[in-house]
């Protein structure tokens, strides 16, 4: 599989998401996207079969607008690691139509604000979720993810590496939730625990 095209991260769910943002600023991270409101558009065959073969296919629409493709993720890795490519496009709706224009519809919307930073050559993310804040680790290998993990007071033990759509199926569950989509509108009104969605909180309270 080519690098260049191999989407390498991990998340974490964060308890204090400002004591998180402050020491990512304390060791040296760059902000290159502020908070940011974020749509993704997952489109699928009317049978779901990319979601049943773990194939992701989707619209994101934020200050541009991006096709993306992801493959299923790799067995067996310390962190979520998977086929990734990505085109800028101009027009959400021309690139709409084209996408079902090949037989395939939107299955689920869901939604994020969402801040980015990098840190040697990393991309870190803090993505506020109708359920959760969480922050994203991005790019390099697996080794220098958890050391960046590790200056950032975030226990490795505790790396999530399902996808935020996983996540919802999980809480839809554990709560008998009846949504459609990951949206905070639909979210209004349900407050939602790190046990709700089967995880535990990764920011320590020692800070640096």
């Amino acid at each position: 599989m080519d690098d260049q095209n191999l989407e390498v991260e991990v998340k974490f769910y964060l308890n204090d998401p400002a004591g998180f943002e402050k020491r990512l600023r304390s060791i040296g991270a760059n902000l290159v996207q502020p908070r940011t409101h974020e749509s993704n558009y997952r489109f699928d065959t009317p049978d779901l079969s990319l979601t049943r073969t773990r194939q992701v296919l989707r619209i994101r629409q934020d200050q541009n607008v991006i096709i993306t493709y992801k493959g299923p993720a790799l067995a067996d890795q310390p962190v979520s690691m998977r086929k990734e490519i990505e085109l800028e496009v101009k027009d959400f709706e021309a690139a709409r139509e084209l996408l079902e224009s090949l037989g395939f519809q939107i299955s689920v919307l869901y939604e994020k604000y969402r801040t980015v930073y990098t840190l040697n050559q990393l991309e870190i993310t803090i993505d506020e979720m109708p359920f959760g804040v969480f922050t994203e680790i991005e790019g390099g290998d697996a080794q220098t993810i958890e050391r960046t993990a590790a200056s950032l007071s975030l226990l490795w033990s505790q790396r999530i590496l399902e996808s935020y759509l996983m996540l919802f199926d999980r809480v839809k569950q554990s709560r008998g939730l009846q949504l459609q989509n990951l949206t905070f509108a639909e979210f209004k009104g349900v407050t939602v625990s790190a046990k709700d969605l089967g995880v535990k909180a990764a920011d320590v309270t020692t800070y640096l």
